[in-house]
């Protein structure tokens, strides 16, 4: 067996990926593909850290050392139980140190090739940060623009049904980047692991064709975009939805037809808007929002919030905004996107 220093350019040639961190270090952002085997869970952790700092690192290294070895002990009997003497795993922790090196040594003792990632999970952290300035500056992008409720997103995703390459960012960001952009039961990811999935997903591109995605502002709920990647955005070609009114109001009513059945959720969202509305003007709304009457309130938040809004910052940000592409269409009914994003795929 070799025992020599591997990289994050080494993840491909391990038959596992194995984070020894605590399950809260892991739930946080991880190597895309590795499983959480801890030496150490949360608690644990907790207390071999307070002992460090109040009593010394000794205690604390005695204490822990006799924690880490039942929990590698539990994981062998179980997890790795089944696994055949050629299988090479490589492990990892927070800086590539004790936690993982404790680990490796067990598993090279039974008789596995188990290799330590060097400076562990930050070398990874330091590898995405990389990928996102390398590739962000280079990507062939083509901006979706409109105001809310022009199906936008859903346009994208029928983009990709059709085979073209598209950078879906509110999924990324489990968030559709408005104030009522929460999507129901879904917690956003941390910012760090947003940007594992980012740079997972450009990685992917061919940069020799075109890569659609849609007009986003700084921040997508409590989502930063990396600056690389906002600074491309606003560069880049766009094609403006223009649908009527109508069609918009339509599609929203459809698409967000879900709030009507939290209505003082709904209402609460509303009361992020104070101060940029009249106190008369969000009373009502969130009146509507209590009784579940969503066309007045979405035809209000369109002509009165949204499109303001989307007239003041889009010709702002996005330098070709004005002398963009503009597809224009009165039905955003799912057959209607479909063939809308025919026409925009055409050219």
């Amino acid at each position: 067996m070799s025992h020599r220093p591997t990289t994050v350019d080494d993840l491909a040639g391990f038959d596992a990926v194995i984070d020894v961190r605590s399950p809260a270090e892991f739930a946080l952002d991880h190597v895309p593909g590795a499983i959480n085997c801890p030496v150490l869970d949360d608690e644990e952790r907790r207390i071999v850290g307070t002992l460090y700092v109040q009593v010394s690192a000794f205690e604390a290294r005695k204490l822990g050392g006799a924690m880490v070895a039942r929990n590698i002990a539990r994981h062998l009997d179980t997890a790795f139980r089944d696994r055949p003497k050629g299988w090479r795993p490589l492990l990892y922790c927070w800086r590539g140190g004790m936690r993982s090196g404790s680990f490796v040594t067990w598993m090279r003792l039974v008789g596995w090739d188990a290799q330590q990632l060097q400076g562990g999970y930050k070398s990874w952290r330091t590898h995405v940060i990389a990928r996102i300035a390398a590739l962000a500056p280079n990507l062939p992008l083509r901006v979706l623009c409109g105001p809310t409720g022009s199906a936008k997103t859903r346009v994208l995703q029928a983009l990709g049904a059709l085979g073209e390459q598209v950078l879906d960012l509110e999924a990324l960001a489990a968030h559709r980047g408005s104030v009522l952009g929460a999507l129901p039961g879904t917690e956003q990811p941390s910012q760090k692991a947003f940007e594992t999935q980012l740079a997972t997903a450009l990685n992917g591109f061919d940069l020799a064709r075109t890569v659609w995605v849609e007009a986003e502002s700084r921040r997508i709920g409590r989502i930063s975009l990396p600056d690389a990647l906002l600074e491309r955005l606003r560069i880049s070609p766009v094609v403006q939805i223009d649908a009527t009114p109508d069609a918009r109001l339509a599609y929203l009513l459809r698409d967000y037809a879900w709030l009507g059945d939290e209505p003082q959720g709904l209402a609460d969202k509303l009361g992020l808007l104070k101060g940029m509305l009249a106190n008369e003007t969000l009373a009502q709304w969130q009146g509507w929002a209590m009784a579940r009457n969503l066309p007045p309130l979405f035809a209000a938040l369109m002509t009165q919030h949204y499109d303001p809004l989307y007239a003041r910052s889009q010709g702002r940000h996005f330098e070709k905004l004005s002398g963009g592409r503009r597809v224009e269409t009165d039905d955003l009914s799912e057959a209607g996107i479909a063939a809308l994003a025919r026409r925009i795929a055409a050219g």
